[in-house]
Formats: structure tokens, sequence, C-alpha cells
């Protein structure tokens, strides 16, 4: 009964965000600040589902960009976890078949996020070369999921080249975006599905690395990911541990 609730309570979430979100956006459409506006309100109902979310955030990148931030990408529920971590001046890049996912899809359009055509391999380069604009013209920041598909609990990925030749032809660091494993975790007949944890890393430095030096910045990126989530999980685990022998000593 409570997925059904939640479900209900979702799906008009979604129909009222996407119509009245691109009402607005249409007086202002494709504004720097639309993608985290919405994508902080949708990351919002991480408590419909259950969610305690902390989001950390060091001050080098608080106060820093524009970024290539590069996230692990692991499930539907990102939307309404991740999304919350977006900082303003940031767009997203997204398959362009979203575009016409009811209310969701033009929302995402007029947001100013930038499609791209992943069955067209001539497009998909030039979607590089908007990004390098978007950063070097309007200093923008753009969020990329490296993997470049969800991973449903296969781990990390292993990373495509886009987001990082994007950064590189930019000369702007590399943001690395990490969150505690989430796939399998969230029940939705479950009142309380704990804790996610969504970390960035310091920036990695871009503008002294040349083309051909890319794999090395990517096998750098990964492992910095790889061992900042096996933590993430490590610490969870900790945290339910001590959480579940609280409860033990409270029913005793």
């Amino acid at each position: 009964m409570l997925a059904v609730i939640r479900l209900l309570i979702l799906g008009v979430f979604i129909v009222l965000a996407g119509v009245f979100g691109s009402l607005f956006c249409l007086l202002r459409p494709f504004h720097r600040n639309n993608t985290a506006l919405f994508a902080h309100l949708f990351g919002r109902m991480h408590k419909l589902f259950g969610i305690e979310l902390e989001i950390r955030v060091p001050e080098s990148v608080q106060n820093g960009g524009p970024f290539v931030y590069i996230a692990n990408h692991q499930n539907s529920y990102d939307i309404f976890t991740m999304s919350r971590s977006l900082l303003p001046g940031t767009v997203t890049i997204g398959k362009k078949s979203l575009k016409w996912i009811p209310f969701f899809g033009q929302l995402y359009w007029l947001s100013g996020n930038i499609l791209i055509d992943r069955k067209n391999s001539s497009r998909a380069h030039g979607t590089i070369g908007t990004a390098v604009r978007a950063i070097q013209d309007k200093k923008l920041s753009i969020w990329m999921f490296p993997e470049g598909t969800r991973s449903y609990g296969r781990g990390l990925l292993p990373f495509k080249t886009g987001a990082f030749h994007t950064a590189i032809q930019a000369k702007v660091p590399v943001v690395p975006v990490c969150m505690s494993t989430t796939h399998e975790k969230v029940k939705l007949n479950r009142w309380n599905n704990g804790k996610v944890i969504i970390e960035m890393l310091p920036p990695v430095a871009t503008d002294t690395i040349a083309r051909e030096d890319i794999r090395e910045l990517i096998a750098n990126c990964y492992e910095q990911m790889l061992d900042k989530i096996n933590r993430l999980d490590q610490e969870i685990e900790s945290l339910n541990a001590r959480n579940q022998a609280s409860e033990g000593v409270h029913s005793s």
C-alpha cells in the first residue's frame, strides 16, 4: 500500500512539475540556473522514498567553476537523489529522446540541458563542441555520466571519453561526484530506506593535459571515484550497524 501511495504522489508531482515548470521556463527559456532550480525540486523528492540525504561539497568546488562534473549513474532513483547536488550554473547532457517524455521531457529541454543523439556518431561528436562553447562562452558547468548508462548494481562501469575530451578542450577541471550505492537498497513498501551520501571530490586539473594523455586522466578519475564509492558504502554500513545495535539496546 505504501508503494502505491508513493507512486501516486510521484506521478502527480511529475505532471505538476512538468506543466508549471515548463510555463516558468517559457518566461526565461534556457536560463543558466533553470536546471539547478528544477534539479533541486526533483531532488527534494528523496524524502518521499524515505531516504536521508547528505551532500558534501568541498569549498574549492562551491566557490569555483566552471567545471565538468562526472558522476556515477546507478538507476532511476538518481533523479530524486543525485539531482539535489547540482550547483547553480550547471546543465546536464542527456539523450535527445528524453525530450519526448510527457511533462518531464519538455521541462528538461526548456531548462537548458544539452541533448545528444547517441544514434548519430557525428552529431554526438558535435555535442562535445556544443558543451565546450557553453563552458567558454556562457561560463556554464557541464554534468555528465561518463559510464554512459545506468549500472544497476554492476559497480562502476568503464568510462567513455566524451566528458574528458570536453574538459580538456574547454581547459576546465573535472569534478568527480560519488554517490553511495542505492541499488536494491530502496524498497517502496519500506518506510525508512536509510541514508545516501553524495560527495564531490576536489577538482582535477586538465589545462596541462594533452589529448594523447586522456587515458591517464580517465584512469585517475576512475580510481578516485571507485575508492570513494567504496568508502561511502563502508560508512553507510557502519552507520547501519550502529543504528541496529542502538535499537537492540533500546528494545531490551
